[in-house]
């Protein structure tokens, strides 16, 4: 491992708190998009696209701090001056930069243009398809004390159309069950595919064992009397 390549895996480290977005996640995207840029028929350049996945989620600590701040957009102005501190070219370092500030491409905001900030943003969306993508879920909502579901008027439980309502199933139905539209690469977008059925089967499994009980419970309020 040369030194700069170190240099960027211990910094990332120091910035990791977040159990779903965690040393191992990073790996996982790095690995991700090692795999998609050998699919692609662009030339990728390897030193960008390694520095962007290592470093894409250093800007997570500020958010949990304050929600309202972009972990993208802060994460994008650390990376650059980290890397302009240890010798990186102004150019480099910005090319990294912008990979960063895409990779949490919502509506209204720029996407990414270069096929570097393209691939880290399948990588990372790929981390949150099949089994993996319910378990960083379950973990996320669990630091962030939101519920598995939470219950409708009629006693069921809601998928997700509450005001204002954050939990584990409005997050599998707004946002992991709709994944495979978000793909830049047809090559990730096949993986993405291959794995969601099992995000499905855990959630409809889940999803059931709820309203059984729930059925039970507005039984139960039914026949007890006055």
């Amino acid at each position: 491992m040369n030194r700069e390549f170190q240099a960027i895996c211990n910094y990332m480290e120091s910035c990791m708190r977040d159990m779903a977005h965690d040393r191992e996640h990073v790996w996982r995207v790095l690995s991700a998009a090692a795999d998609i840029a050998r699919h692609v028929p662009e030339k990728v350049d390897l030193r960008i696209l390694t520095a962007a996945c290592l470093l894409h989620d250093i800007g997570r600590p500020e958010q949990d701090a304050d929600p309202s701040v972009d972990h993208a957009v802060v994460g994008a102005g650390k990376a650059y001056r980290f890397l302009t501190g240890i010798g990186w070219t102004e150019e480099d370092a910005g090319r990294v930069r912008d990979c960063i500030a895409a990779h949490r491409y919502r509506s209204g905001s720029q996407p990414p243009a270069a096929i570097e900030g393209k691939i880290l943003f399948d990588a990372d969306k790929l981390d949150v398809t099949g089994a993996m993508g319910i378990a960083r879920t379950l973990l996320y909502e669990g630091a962030h004390d939101e519920p598995l579901y939470l219950i409708g008027a009629d006693g069921m439980p809601s998928e997700g159309n509450l005001p204002g309502e954050e939990s584990f199933i409005h997050e599998y139905c707004f946002k992991l069950s709709k994944l495979a539209d978000r793909f830049f690469t047809d090559y990730a977008r096949n993986i993405a595919l291959r794995r969601m059925p099992a995000a499905e089967q855990f959630y409809l499994a889940l999803k059931a064992e709820i309203t059984e009980g729930c059925a039970a419970r507005n039984w139960l309020m039914e026949n007890l009397g006055d």
